[in-house]
């Protein structure tokens, strides 16, 4: 009954004004005692391990945004080897993975949402990915929230698709019906050597902004959707294991890969915990 009057309640409150609101307070850097009585909240809470962090004192971050996109200590999430070792690109708990059917990528207990409306409604653009396979990871608010990648690949394209701010936690994923593809996201493309790849940066309730290193903060807007392309002398490449981008306040990562490119390791499961850098699929040879 909880998580039914949870779901309702996001279709009537103010999404974006609640978002815009909570992005600002998190980047507030003017009351250094407000800030930490609600970091010192929060890391109780919520568990958080700070013993991880490059900077272990919660209340030496400047603001609550510099604190949840903290950084790790150096060499704590080693990346899997091999070139054809496909990695998790973040720390949370796998929602779903498996292989697309036709234009439909599962979500959870009979929900799913639809390809071509997750990648900003190109057709040309989904097409590569048609009968693809699919990970869905959901980053939990104790969660490292910095975003790397799975394999090494050039930066194609970036689409800043509007929409919703439904949460993204498990309730919201079993009762609302095509989350992923309907909440604000930024689509990246890439080319990697096994095709193109995309990473999804799922929006959500109270999620300030999405941050990657070449656009910089992109934050939640009405307008309509927005492509960018990047090619010559703006072309990016990153290494397998590089940042891409951070969740200012939590969200969801969803990638889809070309059918038959990669193979996802047996032992990652919907429900299971995974870290940035562990083995998570093997590309096709």
């Amino acid at each position: 009954m909880f998580d039914k009057l949870f779901v309702l309640s996001q279709y009537v409150t103010p999404q974006l004004a609640v978002s815009r609101l909570a992005g600002r307070l998190a980047d507030n850097d003017h009351n250094p005692a407000i800030k930490n009585r609600i970091v010192k909240w929060f890391v109780k809470r919520y568990g958080v391990d700070m013993s991880e962090a490059a900077e272990p004192d919660p209340t030496a971050y400047p603001s609550f945004n510099a604190f949840f996109t903290r950084a790790l200590k150096p060499g704590l999430r080693p990346v899997a080897d091999g070139d054809n070792a496909f990695v998790s690109p973040v720390d949370g708990t796998i929602s779903q993975l498996g292989q697309i059917t036709g234009d439909r990528i599962f979500q959870a207990k009979g929900q799913s949402f639809s390809l071509l409306e997750l990648l900003g409604g190109d057709a040309h653009r989904a097409d590569a990915f048609s009968e693809g396979e699919f990970s869905t990871i959901y980053l939990a608010p104790k969660d490292y929230h910095r975003i790397h990648m799975p394999v090494a690949g050039r930066l194609r394209e970036m689409v800043h698709v509007p929409g919703k701010l439904f949460s993204v936690n498990p309730a919201t994923a079993e009762n609302v019906p095509n989350l992923f593809a309907r909440n604000e996201r930024v689509v990246c493309i890439f080319d990697t050597a096994a095709g193109p790849m995309a990473m999804v940066l799922v929006g959500a309730m109270i999620v300030g902004s999405v941050e990657t290193p070449w656009a910089g903060v992109v934050a939640p807007n009405s307008s309509g959707v927005k492509a960018i392309t990047y090619e010559g002398e703006s072309a990016i490449s990153f290494a397998k294991g590089e940042e891409m981008g951070r969740f200012r306040l939590g969200s969801t990562v969803v990638m889809v890969m070309p059918k038959g490119s990669v193979s996802w390791n047996p032992e990652q499961i919907a429900g299971k915990r995974v870290r940035m850098g562990e083995a998570f699929g093997e590309l096709s040879a």
